[in-house]
């Protein structure tokens, strides 16, 4: 049934073939018709055709339709547009006031370490240049020293 491989050392196997079945067709009981007496009798009538033929029927009221419903103003699709673009608009207004937070915020933090660094540099030049009261430390006198032969000679 398949060609055999020159290549392939492996015995044939033995191929097993399942023919489709076909599954049996539904079969379908119908109801059982149940007859329902109408709350009133309706008349009978009998009309004659213009060739002659008498036609003898009950009479039917033709059913009436429901009223429409009245259309809106609007169109649902336009109040869903509408109402998606006030929603846009709010989250940008709120986005833009964010922004201005953040860059207030921002010019806040960078006037706080500013006033800090002038403070800070005012406290040092006060220490600097104080001239009340003695001045604490050790002094130290330096004179011209002479360096021969990497010996120190003062």
């Amino acid at each position: 049934m398949y060609p055999e491989h020159l290549t392939d050392s492996h015995p044939a196997a033995a191929v097993e073939v399942h023919q489709p079945v076909p599954l049996a067709p539904a079969t379908v009981v119908p109801a059982p018709l149940i007859p329902v007496q109408p709350g009133s009798v309706p008349t009978v009538v009998s009309v004659v055709l213009p060739d002659g033929r008498v036609v003898t029927g009950y009479v039917i009221n033709p059913t009436q339709p429901e009223p429409l419903a009245a259309k809106p103003a609007v169109s649902r699709a336009a109040v869903n547009i509408a109402l998606g673009g006030v929603g846009f608009a709010a989250v940008c207004g709120g986005l833009i006031l964010l922004t201005s937070f953040i860059a207030a915020l921002t010019a806040l933090i960078t006037q706080l370490i500013t006033l800090a660094a002038v403070i800070f540099g005012g406290w040092i030049a006060v220490q600097i240049f104080s001239a009340s009261g003695a001045k604490q430390g050790t002094t130290v006198t330096i004179r011209k020293a002479v360096i021969k032969r990497n010996h120190f000679h003062s």
